[in-house]
């Protein structure tokens, strides 16, 4: 494995500093960042978020043109997999809203004889 992976080494999940570089290991974990990195609607809400603003599934439903249920679907496959946060947005209506920030900024593969394949997600 590379130094850079090495030395940063983290457990998938655990909360760090958005300027960490994280590093996924584990197959299972592998697989859902991959499969949700391989779907156009997922690539599509990523690239949305771009300048760090939080968004409500209504807005990128909107601004990806992705019908809404299919946004939901897609949201869920990417906050299970790590690569968004999702917060409530409190109005005063009393009709919250979840809303979503991309949690990385770029992607990278590794490969080793010896350990197989890990992501650092940075």
């Amino acid at each position: 494995m590379s130094q850079s992976l090495t030395g940063a080494r983290r457990t998938y999940g655990e909360e760090t500093l958005a300027d960490e570089p994280r590093v996924v290991a584990g197959e299972e974990d592998i697989g859902s960042i991959l499969t949700a990195l391989d779907d156009a609607d997922c690539r599509t809400i990523l690239e949305e978020l771009d300048d760090d603003a939080y968004r409500s599934a209504s807005e990128l439903s909107e601004r990806c043109d992705v019908p809404l249920s299919t946004t939901y679907r897609k949201l869920e496959l990417l906050e299970d997999a790590g690569l968004l946060e999702e917060r409530l947005r409190i109005r005063q209506s009393g009709r919250h809203a979840s809303e979503y920030a991309r949690r990385v900024e770029g992607v990278r593969v590794a490969v080793d004889g010896d350990d197989g394949i890990a992501l650092e997600l940075s």
